[in-house]
């Protein structure tokens, strides 16, 4: 359990920085990062850091593939939580 926990506190992070960055970079022209690699951090699990740092530094809010993406993968993500938890226990 500390290693799942762990994992999800360091791909939070890791979803983070890279939105942050990504902002940082819009804001001065430079190369960007790609949605697609913002969409995979969040699927593996950084999804809810990311929408929230994205809410807080409005960055990307006004893209329907994230605002509406983004939660739907939390979403998905927590069924497959509830799911896998029912079959454990």
């Amino acid at each position: 359990m500390f290693y799942i926990i762990l994992y999800f506190i360091i791909i939070s992070l890791i979803a983070i920085i890279i939105t942050i960055t990504d902002k940082y970079k819009a804001i001065h022209h430079k190369w960007r990062i790609s949605e697609s690699a913002l969409l995979i951090v969040s699927a593996l699990g950084g999804g809810a850091a990311m929408y929230v740092t994205m809410l807080i530094i409005r960055h990307k809010t006004q893209k329907l593939k994230f605002m509406l993406g983004i939660p739907l993968i939390i979403v998905l993500e927590l069924i497959i939580v509830l799911l896998v938890l029912n079959y454990v226990c």
